[in-house]
């Protein structure tokens, strides 16, 4: 393994570990909280998608 290949590995984990994040928070913190709330059904799928577009990103 070449000392490139080293610098890459951890901004790669990075973007895997936030990318998981905002997907675990898009299908089951989101609509949990927004359950909650008592926010409606289209706000949620609205939030879903707004937090799946921010994963898309990284």
């Amino acid at each position: 393994m070449n000392q490139n290949q080293k610098t890459q590995n951890p901004p790669e984990m990075a973007s895997l570990l936030l990318g998981a994040g905002f997907a675990l928070a898009s299908l089951i913190i989101l609509p949990a909280v927004a359950q909650r709330v008592g926010l409606g059904s289209s706000v949620t799928i609205a939030l879903r998608g707004a937090l799946m577009r921010a994963a898309n990103r990284f």
